[in-house]
């Protein structure tokens, strides 16, 4: 078993909850350093006692724009809302964590010769005019619209890291990530798959935006967590992408979460947000070329998992969904 060091920076968010237990399960000392504006404790459920209990994972409350000294051997670094509806709450605190908390670890990493993964995402292509979108595509980004803070931000932070690595030769991974869902999603995150599963289970129309033909592919966190540690593990520093690519339509989305609860469901129709993606979809060639990548698990089982974790979220029995 490993007793590397290993720091989670947005550890007790979504993803970074996840890849916490996968590297505590692995055998890592886990620092999981979150300031938790959209993270929260409770992403580790029942095994919480058992991860403090353990002698190798660490809290550390604190936030990234902020100095931090710390003696690590690798690093994850995901701290940054991700949803549109946290944050645009605060542009300015956004774009700052995305640029100066980013350079705030890359310092670290080069103090320490840690290797450091930076989380990036696929909002660096904007509304693309490519598809699906590679590597390579440069993007279609408005840089003063209400998702640059995160869009524009992003791209910067992937500039910052490769020219950390060109100039002081810290060793960078760089993931490009696609539409996540599953298990300790926020209710409240706003983003479409929660939306549609919350709104379900409530008996509440579903916000279908635009006409609902625009498209989404949407990965299961443990494949996203897999892909991850792959890149980590790897040799390329990227910028490689790691998502799902079976596109699907939110129409069809909805079709998919009807035949889950085995009941219709209504929907209510609005306009498109400002600068929203019409159609997203991961080219994978690379990720499957140089990680061996490929996501495992089916819409239909996730969305079985992910429905079952926000009927508990929201309380609600089984027998009254259908």
């Amino acid at each position: 078993m490993s007793r590397e060091v290993v720091l989670v920076t947005g550890g007790a968010g979504f993803i970074g909850s996840h890849l916490c237990l996968r590297l505590f399960d692995d055998g890592y000392h886990v620092l999981c350093l979150d300031n938790f504006f959209t993270g929260r404790p409770e992403n580790f459920g029942e095994r919480y006692r058992e991860l403090m209990s353990s002698g190798r994972f660490e809290f550390i409350r604190h936030d990234v724009i902020e100095p931090i000294t710390l003696e690590v051997n690798r690093i994850f670094h995901l701290a940054c809302p991700a949803s549109p509806v946290h944050y645009q709450q605060n542009p300015v605190k956004t774009i700052k964590t995305n640029v100066i908390g980013t350079w705030r670890m890359l310092g670290v990493a080069k103090r320490t010769r840690a290797r450091i993964l930076l989380a990036s995402t696929s909002e660096v292509y904007g509304d693309p005019e490519v598809h699906p979108q590679p590597e390579d595509y440069w993007g279609h980004v408005n840089p003063i619209g209400i998702r640059s803070c995160y869009d524009e931000g992003k791209r910067v932070a992937e500039t910052l890291a490769v020219d950390y690595h060109r100039q002081d030769k810290v060793d960078i991974r760089i993931a490009r990530i696609f539409n996540t869902y599953g298990p300790n999603m926020s209710v409240d995150d706003g983003r479409v798959m929660s939306n549609f599963i919350c709104q379900a289970l409530r008996n509440e129309p579903l916000t279908v935006y635009g006409n609902g033909g625009q498209t989404r592919s949407f990965c299961y966190v443990s494949d996203l967590v897999d892909g991850l540690f792959k890149l980590m593990d790897g040799q390329h520093p990227g910028p490689i992408n790691l998502g799902n690519d079976k596109e699907i339509s939110m129409l069809d989305l909805v079709m998919c979460i009807e035949k889950i609860l085995g009941r219709p469901l209504k929907m209510e129709n609005k306009p498109l947000p400002q600068d929203d993606p019409v159609r997203r979809r991961p080219d994978l060639t690379k990720a499957r070329q140089l990680l061996n990548y490929e996501p495992q698990v089916s819409l239909d089982d996730g969305l079985r998992n992910t429905i079952a974790y926000f009927m508990k979220e929201l309380g609600i029995n089984a027998e009254t969904t259908g």
